[in-house]
């Protein structure tokens, strides 16, 4: 099994972006999956161009998306991507897009086909909090989320796909007060349980069980 996992380059006004430090420390192999790390540009329709020429490359059976969030306690898998980009700051191409349809032939959303819930649990038996989220935002995080769905749908059919976001780094948050944060040790824990997940549950139906956020 193969599995590309990516990340975002720091954006905005930070200088580091957690996704693509923690994605660039994974293993190269977890629980017999070789891992496939690549950094993607934080700008709309570029960042997809991006995962396409790897997937055609690479082949992967997986595609794993690793995106900051902000403000978020944990590590959350998302459900769902929605066809619509509606920028809060411009990408690092300057663009900022209001709005728009994603592409205007897609559907109005996607779903994961990732085990969401077996890997927030598996990330919260590991002890990091964790829980499955139903909103990608509408910045690049859910377009990119969106964009490989939609590669699903039109053509590499055999694809599983989805997205996890991360919270700041704590040299992230030393002027933004009571904002949480995760170290970066913890995120790659995090993820490679949530990957461990993905392997486990390889073929199966996710787990049935409560695993979303109260708020």
């Amino acid at each position: 099994m193969k599995i590309l996992v990516t990340g975002f380059d720091p954006f905005g006004d930070d200088k580091i972006n957690p996704a693509i430090e923690a994605v660039k420390k994974l293993p190269d192999k977890i629980a017999g999956a070789d891992i496939v790390k690549v950094e993607i540009p934080t700008i709309f329709g570029k960042c997809a161009e991006v995962t396409h020429d790897v997937i055609v490359k690479e082949q992967p059976d997986y595609v794993l998306n690793i995106g900051q969030a902000g403000g978020r306690y944990g590590l959350t898998p998302e459900r769902v991507a929605i066809n619509f980009d509606d920028g809060r700051i411009k990408d690092n191409a300057g663009y900022q897009p209001l709005n728009t349809p994603i592409h205007k032939d897609g559907q109005n959303a996607y779903f994961t086909e990732l085990p969401v819930k077996a890997m927030a649990k598996a990330i919260r038996k590991a002890g990091l909090p964790s829980s499955v989220s139903t909103t990608a935002g509408t910045y690049v995080c859910n377009h990119i989320m969106y964009q490989v769905q939609y590669m699903i749908d039109k053509e590499f059919h055999d694809l599983k796909a989805g997205f996890m976001h991360i919270p700041f780094l704590p040299e992230q948050v030393t002027t933004r007060p009571n904002t949480p944060a995760l170290s970066l040790s913890d995120d790659v824990r995090g993820i490679t349980a949530a990957i461990e997940a993905i392997v486990e549950m390889d073929g199966k139906k996710d787990i049935e069980s409560v695993e979303g956020s109260i708020a």
